[in-house]
């Protein structure tokens, strides 16, 4: 990683000057500015905190990664950091990746031009080094990036867990799982694991179907069809809320009534899809536990691995 001192080196002038030249501050000559442009373009350096340090202030920047805002989820729980961070008098800057690796390094090296003083990580589409390279505090929701990185999550398994309790209860014997991650990595595969080990207990099993979250929406409802028209199953845990309305809907449109259970639990779902039954997170809590543990970060505290916040069942109404 190119720091400023090599390009303070490079250009042969002083630290200081060459954090005045980045940051346009004071007189300097022409001669003196170019050289620290040459030193810039050839080392292919990316301002950072070294020289906001050097500024003497904090521009109160902070960057948040995600894969989108379509999701309701993802929606909702940036809406929140936001509000949160504001409280705290921090500004947000936010990237959305759309599962694209080079958007998503694209949009890292402009967080990190802006001087952002932490980066709140929603979304996982480099590897581990990549991440482990980042000159930046960071703090990731439900996602591994490095084994170092401080990680928040909903008990995902616990999820799982109350979904499969929930669908034996209601006397479901035809039983799946609907996923939709393709990242073997993400923490939400644990909602598969706490649903399958909890009917395991109960002496039942589970099919378990993956749909990519790459394909559009006409794809991946001709394909959840097909299968609700192979399988007929009677019970079907979702792994997120937009998926358990898509299946309903299908599943109405072919004449089936399997009970269908969601996970993510928003505002809009329980205001306006109030039949559905969904694992609820605590999205305000995760918002301000992921704020929280940021700002820590920033100011130099060590920080344990992972926080867990725990779920709740949701049930729709009739």
């Amino acid at each position: 990683m190119v720091k400023l001192e090599d390009v303070a080196k490079k250009a042969g002038v002083s630290l200081t000057t060459a954090s005045r030249v980045i940051n346009r501050k004071g007189y300097l000559s022409s001669n003196t500015i170019q050289k620290v442009e040459d030193a810039i373009a050839e080392l292919h350096y990316t301002p950072n905190a070294a020289a906001r340090s050097l500024q003497g202030k904090s521009l109160k920047l902070i960057g948040l990664v995600f894969p989108n805002i379509q999701n309701i989820f993802y929606a909702e729980l940036i809406e929140k950091i936001e509000q949160e961070l504001f409280k705290k008098g921090y500004k947000s800057m936010l990237a959305l990746t759309e599962h694209d690796k080079q958007k998503e390094r694209d949009y890292l090296s402009l967080l990190l031009s802006n001087q952002v003083e932490g980066i709140i990580y929603g979304s996982h589409n480099l590897s581990p080094d990549e991440y482990s390279s980042i000159q930046a505090p960071i703090v990731a929701f439900d996602r591994l990036l490095t084994p170092e990185t401080t990680v928040v999550d909903p008990d995902n398994f616990q999820g799982g867990q109350l979904a499969a309790e929930a669908l034996v209860q209601t006397g479901s014997k035809k039983i799946a799982f609907f996923g939709s991650t393709d990242n073997p990595f993400s923490i939400t595969n644990l909602r598969r694991e706490g649903f399958l080990s909890s009917l395991e207990t109960q002496g039942l099993e589970a099919s378990v179907l993956n749909f990519s979250s790459s394909l559009t929406v006409t794809r991946k409802s001709a394909q959840i069809k097909q299968t609700l028209l192979e399988h007929q199953f009677d019970g079907i845990f979702c792994t997120d809320d937009l998926m358990a309305l898509l299946v309903k809907n299908i599943a109405q449109e072919i004449h089936q009534e399997p009970y269908v259970i969601g996970f993510d639990g928003t505002e809009f779902i329980q205001n306006y899809e109030t039949s559905l039954t969904t694992v609820k997170q605590p999205i305000s809590d995760l918002a301000e536990l992921l704020v929280e543990l940021l700002l820590k970060k920033i100011a130099g505290e060590t920080l344990a691995h992972s926080y867990q916040l725990p779920v709740k069942l949701h049930i729709g109404e009739l």
